[in-house]
């Protein structure tokens, strides 16, 4: 697929890897709407960066997690950008509950994570879906290896990423052959997120020796292979890891 004149949609698009997709689908020429929750001045702003690479770009609001305001969003995107061809499902949360502490999980963080990390993106696809595959389009999941290999911040975390991994192959299968689907599935990020953590410094420096690469991903890392995915017309499916081959170290 060509990026240049295409419209995208980036959930949570104002902060760490979605901004960084956002800012390499302008540079690549497509239109973007950069959806946000809570990062209302940091979704204006990436959307501003946006316009200045030259290309037509909007921050909008909605919870992912509220089937309603997902499907106004994507009409108010479909309206001002005059389509849809693309979706990158970027906005996530987590808690932090060490995985044995069974007891320190409750369901108002069960539900919460499951309907942003699981329930957002399928909430994002069906609302675009028409507009999909009238474009013959691609959505990319942003995953992480806590739904491949059961490590991460919190059991409701690793369990919503893995849930993803399902539904990208089922989904997968459902639109095809008009809509490809894929999920990548990053490593540690040296994100905002993990940079204001007071154990930031030492989770980085034993991901970084623990990795065959000696090396952690960066936003951008990310962000260059979403727009791989984006753009290969012959991948669907998948769940791609990018992680420095930490995992393999494990």
């Amino acid at each position: 697929m060509d990026l240049a004149g295409r419209c995208a949609l980036v959930t949570g698009g104002g902060t760490g890897v979605g901004r960084a997709v956002v800012l390499d689908l302008a540079r690549a020429g497509a239109a973007v709407a950069v959806n946000y929750s809570r990062s209302e001045h940091a979704a204006r702003a990436t959307a501003d960066e946006a316009r200045q690479l030259g290309v037509r770009a909007l921050a909008v609001a909605a919870d992912v997690a509220d089937a309603g305001a997902v499907r106004a969003m994507v009409e108010r995107v479909v309206a001002d950008l005059g389509g849809l061809d693309m979706v990158v499902n970027s906005a996530g949360i987590t808690v932090q509950v060490p995985h044995a502490d069974l007891d320190g999980l409750d369901d108002a963080a069960w539900d919460r994570v499951l309907g942003v990390n699981l329930k957002g993106p399928f909430n994002v696809i069906r609302a675009a879906a028409p507009y999909l595959r009238q474009a013959r389009g691609a959505v990319v999941n942003i995953g992480s290896i806590a739904g491949v290999h059961g490590i991460g911040s919190s059991l409701p975390y690793c369990a919503s990423k893995a849930a993803l991994n399902n539904l990208t192959v089922t989904l997968a299968r459902v639109l095809a052959p008009e809509v490809r689907i894929n999920t990548v599935a990053p490593g540690f990020i040296d994100t905002r997120w993990w940079q204001e953590r007071p154990e930031y410094a030492l989770v980085r420096e034993f991901a970084e020796k623990r990795a065959l690469l000696h090396r952690i991903c960066q936003p951008e890392d990310v962000a260059r292979l979403v727009l791989d995915l984006l753009r290969n017309d012959l991948v669907t499916g998948e769940v791609v890891v990018i992680d420095g081959g930490m995992a393999r170290a494990l």
